[in-house]
């Protein structure tokens, strides 16, 4: 029988966090509820890197994270502390930042495709005139031939018999027999299996599968069996010795056939737990034939922020928006669909001309204007991909908005149509490759940081114009997910997230102040803009929901979503000029604008703090597998990566749990306040009765609640437990708190979990109930 965790805690093992570190925290992790530890990937990856997604070495436990010793202490830990473990694997890529490093890409470079290494990589040798284009030059090769950038040392090496090539940082090995060209480096240069290129030339010209626009991840081909048995032996073999229970998959959408490489990886791993990160669109099911426990939880996450947004206060930021763009000379916004549609299209004509082109060299018949019409087709795109046969009304519906689009390619959609219907064909295979990668850049990395009026919206998995959720429609969700996938994941927090769950909560009041808010921004943008009113708009959210940040934490993150958003400055071309514009702004969260964010901050902490609660409550009694990404059980005010990645204090953190847990043993609850003591006593008490009594979580009703304030609270009922939590509490405040709304309660006794208070039978009036937190979690008597 599978085995299926009841919650999970995420730990992201580094360098400076490694796994003998990771087990020191086990028995922590077991104090605070938690079923399984949730590792971060551990095979060996580039050095240095602190996500380990670039794995350069399949076949062992990175070194810098504990190696295999570590991994075996950290099992020993876990398991003594009660602990399952799920382990997050990459299949989809390797990191080639650093050649040498990666021995399949060294064997590529040195041997190209004669090697048997060069079938594990999707190259396409044919569009290079057999060689590996490598766009890593500064300049033209000859210009770099010119200015002595390249050298060359024929010292023979266990891994470089013919000795190596060096520009600057990147060193690449000689291919046999050349190294006596040593002294006329055009042609030592013409002799090598892979061709130096001007680094511009990653976008129109590469000719290998890569991670979304990441040169320096390459995509294998685990579709063959060698190739998936190679790059898994090792992943398997954690399951077999009991070294993990489960496995993550990242970035499935990346592969040719998921449904296949999940069929073969269930078979491999005698089903195991296995969950997905897969992004669904709103309407979007998880493929149902799929052998998955389901996804690692971003469509929960939306729902649950939906929630806690006030979707009129919305159309008066769309309002705000309205203006400043004005204020500053920007066109008048377009609809959300229109934005992605053009960023999409941005993303196909520019980071990803190699993909499209590719696609194009994959057709059975030359078709005139196919690379626009297949770059229309990616942009219309509803979702990020099909699985032929299933998905077709997504085909259907890319071709109709791309006619209607561009009716001037009518000839070339009815050419391409019958052909991207046929799953035999390779444009067919490859085109959902590349429709994941357009909507990854072209929504998440470049819509989300244009589309500014709320950043609790713009988040990974999230649809911004979808701007709230009733209380009827998030039950109707919760009742969909146990039904279909009771053991996928549910998150607020990830290592991808745009920003944490507490600055989204603190975020989202904004929507119940637009005219504060707009009051407020005006003020900010008085002392520090950078002539970019949406820009401004999105940049101040982030210093107000960090708040209190650094400058140098908020220039890290300003840059980043400026530079994503790719309006004023981008990542391969910045503008220096404008990007003095996000220096003024972090200057002056430590001078002038210092005050004003003290006192507005102030105003919606309370909010914030209400949301979080409520939020984190919903979270971990909602149907599915909750996740606590690493320290958000204390208040966690971090931005996007790597600002979500800084260390975790897990001393203090169980510290502050004995002491609170003492404290309640003696009727003392810890305030909500800046300690975020508050939280973590919702986290510890929920995760604790979920993985103690799991018994008490095996329906889900919604409660009824009446009253003038019923749209005030959410609730319900889990079998034993009942969760309530409260919503939009700036209107709550204002129309006069809760009144005599009641919750409905069957005849019989109960006890909150959070505060330890006795609830009488029968219906419970919410005034009494939430007096002291904006949430409660009453068990009933048994």
């Amino acid at each position: 029988m599978t085995a299926r965790p009841l919650s999970t805690y995420r730990l992201q093992i580094t360098e400076d966090f490694p796994l003998d570190a990771a087990a020191e925290v086990t028995a922590y992790l077991a104090e605070l509820g938690v079923s399984w530890a949730y590792l971060s990937p551990l095979l060996a990856a580039v050095r240095g890197s602190n996500h380990g997604y670039d794995v350069v070495d399949h076949g062992r436990i990175d070194p810098d994270r504990g190696g295999e010793e570590g991994l075996e202490r950290f099992v020993a830990a876990a398991r003594a502390a009660g602990l399952g473990i799920l382990a997050d694997i990459v299949p989809n890529h390797v990191g080639v930042a650093v050649p040498r490093q990666n021995a399949w890409w060294w064997d590529v470079l040195r041997l190209g495709r004669q090697t048997r290494r060069a079938a594990a990589f999707d190259i396409d040798w044919a569009a290079g005139g057999g060689r590996l284009p490598l766009p890593i030059l500064g300049s033209a090769p000859a210009e770099a031939i010119a200015n002595g950038e390249l050298t060359v040392d024929t010292t023979a090496a266990p891994d470089a018999p013919d000795g190596v090539l060096t520009y600057f940082d990147h060193v690449l090995p000689l291919a046999p027999g050349t190294a006596h060209l040593a002294d006329d480096l055009p042609a030592l240069l013409a002799a090598q299996h892979y061709e130096l290129r001007f680094w511009e030339d990653q976008n129109t010209d590469l000719t290998y599968r890569r991670f979304f626009a990441v040169s320096e991840l390459a995509g294998i081909r685990v579709e063959l069996p060698d190739v998936f048995a190679e790059s898994h032996r090792e992943i398997i073999r954690w399951i077999r010795e009991g070294l993990a229970d489960g496995l993550r998959v990242d970035h499935p959408d990346g592969l040719v056939d998921p449904g296949a490489y999940l069929e073969r990886l269930a078979d491999a791993t005698g089903r195991a737990y296995t969950l997905v990160e897969k992004i669904l669109e709103p309407g979007e099911a998880l493929p149902a034939w799929w052998r998955t426990d389901g996804t690692t939880g971003y469509d929960a996450l939306a729902e649950i922020d939906r929630l806690f947004v006030d979707g009129s206060g919305v159309g008066q930021l769309d309002r705000l928006d309205e203006r400043l763009r004005a204020e500053t000379g920007l066109p008048a916004a377009p609809s959300w669909h229109d934005l992605i549609h053009d960023t999409k299209r941005m993303i196909a004509d520019g980071l990803l001309r190699a993909e499209v082109r590719r696609l194009v060299r994959t057709l059975p018949h030359g078709i005139v204007d196919a690379d626009d019409a297949l770059a229309e087709l990616l942009a219309c795109f509803p979702v990020y991909r099909s699985y032929l046969p299933e998905g077709r009304e997504h085909l259907r519906s890319a071709f109709t908005e791309a006619r209607r689009r561009r009716p001037d390619l009518a000839t070339a959609f009815a050419e391409l149509e019958p052909l991207l219907f046929d799953p035999r064909l390779e444009v067919t295979q490859r085109f959902p490759q590349v429709s994941g990668a357009v909507m990854a850049k072209g929504v998440e990395d470049t819509a989300f940081y244009r589309f500014t009026r709320l950043g609790t919206l713009t988040e990974v998995g999230a649809d911004p114009s979808i701007s709230a959720v009733s209380v009827e429609e998030f039950h109707r969700a919760q009742h969909a997910r146990l039904a279909a996938w009771p053991h996928s994941m549910t998150t607020l927090s990830t290592h991808d997230t745009k920003r944490s769950e507490d600055v989204r909560a603190r975020l989202a009041v904004l929507a119940e102040i637009p005219d504060r808010w707009a009051e407020v921004l005006d003020g900010l943008r008085e002392i520090a803009t950078t002539g970019h009113g949406p820009l401004d708009a999105l940049l101040w959210q982030a210093a107000i929901g960090a708040w209190p940040i650094p400058s140098d934490r908020l220039l890290a993150y300003a840059t980043k979503a400026a530079r994503e958003a790719a309006e004023g400055t981008t990542w391969q071309h910045p503008d220096a000029r404008f990007e003095e514009g996000l220096a003024a702004i972090a200057r002056a969260v430590e001078g002038d604008a210092a005050p004003i964010l003290d006192r507005f901050v102030a105003e919606i902490q309370d909010a914030g703090r209400s949301n979080s609660l409520s939020a984190k409550l919903v979270q971990l009694t909602a149907p599915g597998v909750p996740d606590v990404y690493q320290g958000s059980e204390l208040w966690d005010l971090s931005l996007v990566d790597p600002d979500n990645r800084r260390p975790v204090d897990f001393r203090l953190r169980s510290q502050m749990l004995r002491e609170l847990d003492a404290d309640v043993a003696r009727g003392v609850l810890p305030p909500i306040d800046d300690s975020g003591r508050a939280k973590l006593l919702v986290t510890s008490r929920a995760l604790r009765v979920r993985r103690e009594n799991p018994e008490l979580f095996r329906f889900y009703r919604p409660a009824v609640i009446e009253g003038a304030a019923a749209d005030h609270a959410v609730a319900a009922h889990r079998g034993g437990v009942t969760s309530v939590a409260t919503r939009l509490p700036v209107g709550l405040a204002r129309t006069g708190g809760w009144g005599d709304t009641v919750m409905m309660r069957p005849d019989i006794p109960g006890t909150d979990l959070l505060t330890g208070r006795r609830i009488a039978p029968g219906p419970v009036r919410l005034a009494e109930l939430l007096d002291t937190y904006p949430v409660a979690l009453i068990e009933l008597a048994r």
